[in-house]
């Protein structure tokens, strides 16, 4: 029997950035470079940390540029001005305990006045579907826009359920950022949440029966805290 051909990775990338125009692939050759480090085995912990907050603060200046900003009149030390900054109640960085910290001090080094929301979630080993341990969130969020933060889009179901979290305190503005997505886990944020922008540097082929991104980066928790 003949197998039935498959799209190679990049064939799989386009196809879902020219049906999905809400899913953003931050495509810089920095970022590429950054990855291909994150994905190797032997990048040591420390050395997994800083490129993964590295990279954070890189993809982060393409998240955050719809942000609204406003007129002020500042005096320079020549003369008085008008210049552009960022308005209203800013915004609120959520991650996604534990690995979502890795991309969360990125986010904070280009926005530091940010508030910080977590929501912990494991995901049950037998059925897949996570399970919530912990939720902190600011409660002004319904005047912020949000971002959540994750490194991995897998099965999808971690993130759809912080969404709904962050959405049911009346949130308008969300968005999602991963380091890596599954088309998998793609389809079950659009599934719930159609309306919440996507960002990531990459789209793997797919998940195995465990719920890994394959080729991916591993358990990125694990990488990042130096656990198994």
């Amino acid at each position: 029997m003949a197998k039935t051909p498959r799209c190679h990775p990049s064939c799989v990338q386009l196809l879902l950035r020219m049906t999905d125009k809400n899913l953003h692939i931050i495509d810089h050759p920095l970022i590429r470079h950054k990855l291909a480090l994150l994905r190797d085995r032997e990048t040591s912990t420390n050395k997994f940390r800083d490129l993964l907050r590295e990279v954070s603060l890189l993809m982060g200046y393409e998240v955050l540029r719809d942000l609204p900003t406003e007129e002020v009149a500042i005096e320079t030390p020549l003369e008085k001005t008008k210049a552009q900054k960022i308005a209203g109640k800013k915004m609120c960085i959520v991650s996604i305990m534990r690995s979502g910290d890795g991309l969360l001090e990125g986010l904070l080094g280009l926005v530091p006045t940010a508030r910080v929301g977590h929501i912990g979630l494991y995901r049950d080993p037998d059925t897949l579907v996570p399970v919530e341990y912990y939720l902190k969130l600011p409660e002004d969020l319904h005047d912020r826009a949000a971002v959540i933060v994750d490194p991995l889009l897998a099965t999808g179901q971690s993130a759809v359920a912080a969404i709904s979290r962050v959405k049911g305190l009346d949130c308008a503005h969300v968005k999602f950022l991963c380091l890596i997505a599954s088309p998998e886990g793609i389809a079950a944020v659009r599934d719930a949440y159609p309306d919440v922008p996507i960002y990531a540097a990459a789209i793997d082929r797919g998940i195995d029966e465990d719920g890994n991104i394959l080729p991916g980066i591993g358990d990125a928790g694990n990488r990042i805290f130096g656990t198994q």
